[in-house]
């Protein structure tokens, strides 16, 4: 199970982030932020990018006002950055993810 949580903006689409191990790399942790048009429409989005076991239970780590402005700005809806990234740290999109060779520093 993933830590994380969801906001559902005035639009009725929620923004998910969630914590979870990158794929290939079990011991490596990444923050990950989704748009979409519900729950499980987004944990569908990360299922079939490779995150098998994405599950959302609760609202731990809801996504930062700073997580949210860059999701909704990024044409994909979707982004990703280390977990224990500083808030300057830039995010990346969803493809450059799997380009990434090992885990990252």
């Amino acid at each position: 199970m993933a830590v994380g949580g969801f906001t559902k903006l005035p639009s009725g689409t929620v923004i998910v982030a969630l914590a979870l191990p990158q794929p290939g790399y079990a011991d490596h942790t990444v923050r990950v932020v989704v748009h979409a048009l519900n729950r499980q429409r987004a944990l569908t989005r990360l299922s079939n990018l490779g995150f098998r076991g994405a599950r959302l239970s609760g609202n731990a780590e809801p996504p930062t006002p700073d997580e949210i402005t860059a999701v909704l700005h990024h044409p994909d809806g979707l982004i990703w950055r280390d977990y224990r990234a500083r808030t300057a740290d830039p995010w990346h999109p969803i493809t450059a993810l799997s380009r990434v060779a090992g885990p990252l520093p």
